[in-house]
C-alpha cells in the first residue's frame, strides 16, 4: 500500500490526535448518515507488480501499425530522440501551472522561448502559453473577435469537422451565431464566404491546408473579411509552415492550430497542444497568459507573467476567457522539437511529406477507381480519392495486412503521407490495393 498512500497508519493517527479526534469517521460527523457512502464496489487492491502486469496485458490489446496513411488532424512524424531526452529530465516535471510565477523562472523561460518560436513559425507578433488543443484554440480565437455590435462568426465548411463542432459548442453557450459555409469541391467557397459577411460578422475562420489537404486561396477571404470590418482567424498545420506562406504573410489577425505534429506522438489521442498567435493589436484579448522578459532589481534578466486574461487574475467582466491552463509539458516538447529541427529540418520534413503525398497520389491514379477528387487544386500532404469498393471494407482489408489506410470520407478516402512514409512503403500499399481491389 506504500506505493499508493503516502502516509502510514501511525502518521494518520498522529494527525487525528493533533486535532482532537480518534478516527477518520469523526471527520464526517457533520455529514448526515443517510448520504454517507459505506462502501465502493471496487476490486481488491493489487501489488505494484500485479498492476504493472495487468496494465501491460491491457496495452498489448492495442494495435500499432508500422505503415500509416491516415492523418485528418493527427499526424505521425519523425521525432528526434533528443526531444524525449530533454523533456524527460526530472527538473521539468514541475507543477502544472506556476501560481508563484516569479519563483518558477525555469518554467517561465521555457514558456517564453515557446512563445518566441511560435511567433517566428506563424509570422505573428504575440503568442500565449498555449491551450488544450487546436480545436479549443480556434474556438477561443472566435471570442477574441467579439465586439458589442459584432458577434457572428463565419466558418469555412472545408475546415476540420471537429474544430467546427467545438466552435459551435463554445458559441452556443454565449448565443453567438455561427454560419458554416459549405465547402465547394473540397475547398472554401470564397464567393459564398463573401456573401455570408454582414455588418454583424465579428470573425471569419478558414483553415489552410484544409481538412482535405487543399492549400486554400486565403488572400481574397482576408481581403473580403477586412473590408467588411471582420477579423480573420486562420487554422494552420505547423509542419506546413516550414514550406508555405505564414499566416502573418497573409495578413490574418489570429493564427491557431494543433501543435501535435511538433514532437508529440499520436498517443491514442492526447495530450496534444493548441497554439495561438495574433497581431499586437489583439494582444490584450489573447486568452491564458503571456510570459515576458524583464530585469530584476540587480539588472539581471528574468521572466514574469506579463498578461493574464482569465477571471482568476483580473475582474470577471474584463476577462476574455475562462481557459484554465496551458499545456506546459506539451509546449516544452514543441519548443525542443523546433530547436532540434531548426528551420532547415522543418522545411525538409514539410517537403518530404508533400513529395511523398504527391507520389502516392500519382501512383493511386494509375489504379482503376482511385481518381483524385481534388482536381487541379494544390494540396500539401493529404488528398481525397474515389474508391472502387466501400471505403470501410478497403480499410479493413488493409488493416488485415498490417496497413492503416486513409480515412473514409464522403464515400471516398482521405489519404495522408509524412516523411515517415518511405517510397517502399507506398509501393507496397499500391501493390496491396491492386490485390484487394482486383478480387
Amino acid at each position: 500500500m506504500g506505493s499508493y498512500i503516502p502516509s502510514t497508519r501511525e502518521e494518520r493517527q498522529k494527525m487525528l490526535e493533533a486535532i482532537g479526534l480518534t478516527s477518520l469517521d469523526q471527520l464526517y460527523d457533520v455529514v448526515p448518515e443517510q448520504v454517507r457512502v459505506k462502501s465502493l464496489d471496487l476490486p481488491e487492491g493489487m501489488s505494484q507488480m500485479e498492476v504493472l502486469q495487468k496494465g501491460t496485458a491491457m496495452a498489448e490489446k492495442n494495435r500499432v501499425f508500422r505503415s500509416v496513411f491516415r492523418g485528418a488532424g493527427a499526424y505521425r512524424h519523425f521525432i528526434p530522440p533528443i526531444v524525449k531526452t530533454v523533456t524527460s529530465k526530472e527538473e521539468f516535471l514541475t507543477a502544472y501551472t506556476p501560481y508563484q510565477a516569479e519563483i518558477s523562472q525555469g518554467v517561465l523561460q521555457s514558456i517564453f522561448e515557446y512563445q518566441t518560436q511560435m511567433c517566428e513559425l506563424t509570422g505573428m507578433d504575440v503568442s500565449n502559453a498555449s491551450v488544450y488543443d487546436g480545436a479549443v484554440a480556434a474556438a477561443e480565437a472566435v471570442f477574441m473577435c467579439q465586439e458589442r455590435k459584432r458577434s457572428t462568426v463565419v466558418v469555412s465548411g472545408a475546415a476540420d469537422p471537429q474544430t467546427i463542432t467545438v466552435i459551435k459548442t463554445y458559441c452556443e453557450s454565449r448565443d453567438v451565431p455561427v454560419v458554416v459555409v459549405p465547402a465547394k469541391d473540397y475547398a472554401t467557397d470564397v464567393q459564398a464566404m463573401k456573401e455570408a459577411l454582414t455588418g454583424e460578422t465579428a470573425a471569419v475562420y478558414i483553415q489552410s491546408p484544409n481538412y482535405y489537404g487543399v492549400m486554400e486561396d486565403v488572400e481574397p477571404v482576408v481581403a473580403d473579411a477586412h473590408a467588411a470590418g471582420a477579423k480573420v482567424i486562420m487554422g494552420v498545420n505547423p509542419i506546413s509552415l516550414g514550406l508555405l506562406k505564414t499566416p502573418g504573410e497573409y495578413g490574418v489577425d489570429i493564427a491557431v492550430g494543433e501543435g501535435q505534429p511538433l514532437g508529440m506522438p499520436l498517443s491514442f489521442g492526447g495530450p496534444y497542444l493548441g497554439f495561438m498567435t495574433c497581431k499586437q493589436a489583439m494582444m490584450r484579448k489573447l486568452p491564458g497568459r503571456i510570459v515576458g522578459e524583464t530585469k530584476d532589481a540587480q539588472g539581471r534578466r528574468c521572466y514574469v507573467l506579463t498578461l493574464q486574461a482569465r477571471e482568476q487574475h483580473i475582474r470577471r467582466e474584463k476577462a476574455s476567457s475562462n481557459i484554465c491552463s496551458n499545456q506546459a509539458l506539451c509546449a516544452m516538447t514543441a519548443s525542443v522539437y523546433l530547436a532540434a529541427m531548426g528551420p532547415g529540418g522543418l522545411r525538409q520534413a514539410a517537403e518530404s511529406s508533400a513529395a511523398h503525398a504527391h507520389y502516392l497520389a500519382d501512383e493511386l491514379a494509375k489504379l482503376p477507381g482511385f481518381s483524385l477528387r481534388l482536381g487541379d487544386k494544390p494540396f500539401f500532404h493529404e488528398f481525397v480519392t474515389d474508391c472502387p469498393i466501400k471505403p470501410e471494407a478497403l480499410c479493413a482489408a488493409l488493416e488485415e495486412r498490417g496497413i492503416l489506410g486513409g480515412l473514409p470520407v464522403d464515400g471516398g478516402i482521405l489519404w495522408c503521407c509524412t516523411e515517415l512514409n518511405s517510397r517502399s512503403d507506398i509501393d507496397h500499399l499500391i501493390a496491396v490495393l491492386g490485390e484487394v481491389c482486383g478480387k
